[in-house]
């Protein structure tokens, strides 16, 4: 990841002009300056330049007339024109911060980058809240070291903040340097033991790098320190379930499940790793019917697809498209949830039921083949053979390089016919079937 250094702009109020008096200067001056003003705010740049070149030829010892020079320029990308003046005024009184933020942008838009740290190193005395883009700039420089020294030193005197810590996870992502990672954040936690988000973020990095143990180990020192964390849980069923502690494991899937703090997201992943568990251990089911009870009025519709899923697996077809159903509820347009349905509904012979649905979904998705070819299917079966000869006709335009799919619409076709007593066509669909198949 890049990182860009942000403008500090908020440092500096803009709308407030520098501390730069005019005096008492003639009136043209003055006319011709805030005609400078007036223009540079609805944005006409050229004519604001126009009105400044003129009070120079009136006055030219004053600053301000210079800077507004620059910012001009700057907004029309006159680098050169804007760098010359904004030297000017720096050159007049070089302690002024606007000037040399306004340089500084000059810069940063050019992606000049060592001007823009030789610029921003001036500001850094006046402003500390510029450390920050240093830091950044240091990055783009790939001087890691000096911009993690300088975000250690921000927080030591500033306490953490999200984007210097953002930035930190950049730099070593980039670095692939882990270990100092992990450093810094055993670091944190030496120094704030009660900080539950550095304890989970160590947990995390230690489960990112494959280092198992000491994960396990980050997450039993949490536990430690605040035995009530329910975020702990999202990392511990894991290790439970690696170390065969099922028991332990399903305590803490319930008490993520139970947990308002823990958001929905999360708690479907811990559902969905526990269905995969159970299906590999049928001997829990019970557990995992128990487990889902907690949660029945709050299950989204990828949980409700993940248990229609495992249902499917373990063969219990009811409850497998009930939580299909429940998920349909949920995500009503859902193109693959909408198809689970069908074909689980053409799987136990509920022919009615397809044909209500699949022609509710064909109002959605006009161009989905596999709907007209399950309709035509359930009208088959219920003995309306021209019903679905119309739908496989219709599907067919839709249809475009599916060979296995193209052999199931002249099978149906061939049923079709063959109801109808049209045997000569019957054959006919029926041979074209057979020739996809053989392919």
């Amino acid at each position: 990841m890049i990182i860009v250094p942000q403008t500090t702009y908020a440092q500096v109020d803009f709308n407030k002009r520098p501390d730069d008096d005019l005096g008492n200067v003639e009136d043209e001056f003055q006319e011709h300056f805030f005609e400078a003003l007036k223009q540079k705010g609805i944005e006409n740049y050229d004519r604001a330049v126009e009105a400044l070149q003129k009070c120079l030829n009136l006055d030219s010892k004053k600053p301000v007339i210079y800077f507004e020079l620059g910012k001009n320029y700057n907004k029309l990308k006159n680098f050169g024109a804007a760098e010359e003046n904004l030297k000017k005024a720096i050159s007049m009184q070089p302690d002024n911060v606007w000037f040399l933020d306004e340089l500084y942008d000059v810069y940063f838009q050019q992606d000049d980058i060592k001007n823009a740290l030789k610029t921003i190193k001036q500001l850094v005395k006046y402003h500390p809240d510029y450390k920050e883009d240093l830091a950044a700039l240091y990055v783009r420089e790939e001087k890691y070291k000096l911009a993690l020294d300088l975000l250690d030193e921000l927080d030591a005197e500033y306490g953490l903040s999200e984007s210097r810590d953002a930035m930190r996870n950049d730099i070593y992502s980039i670095t692939g340097n882990a270990d100092d990672r992990i450093e810094n954040l055993e670091q944190r936690i030496a120094n704030n033991p009660n900080n539950e988000d550095n304890h989970l973020k160590l947990i995390y990095r230690y489960s990112q790098t494959g280092d198992h143990k000491n994960a396990y180990k980050a997450a039993q020192n949490l536990l430690k320190v605040k035995p009530d964390s329910k975020f702990v849980h999202l990392a511990l069923y894991k290790f439970y379930l690696q170390d065969e502690k099922v028991d332990a494991a399903i305590n803490s899937v319930k008490t993520v499940l139970t947990s308002p703090e823990i958001n929905a997201d999360a708690k479907a992943k811990v559902l969905k790793d526990f269905v995969a568990f159970v299906a590999k251990n049928p001997e829990y089911e019970t557990d995992l019917i128990d487990i889902t009870s907690l949660i029945d009025g709050n299950k989204d519709a990828q949980t409700h697809s993940d248990l229609g899923h495992y249902y499917l697996k373990a063969g219990d077809k009811a409850k497998a498209l009930s939580n299909f159903k429940e998920a349909l509820k949920q995500s009503p347009k859902d193109f693959k949830l909408i198809k689970d349905v069908l074909l689980l509904q053409l799987d136990i012979k509920d022919y009615n039921s397809v044909i209500t649905d699949s022609e509710r979904a064909l109002e959605l998705y006009p161009a989905q083949p596999i709907l007209y070819l399950v309709n035509a299917v359930a009208n088959n079966n219920l003995n309306a053979p021209k019903k679905s000869i119309d739908s496989l006709e219709m599907g067919l335009d839709y249809l475009i390089d599916n060979p296995n799919m193209e052999a199931d619409f002249y099978s149906e076709l061939s049923t079709a016919y063959k109801a109808l007593n049209n045997i000569s066509k019957s054959e006919a669909f029926a041979k074209k079937a057979k020739a996809l198949k053989a392919q």
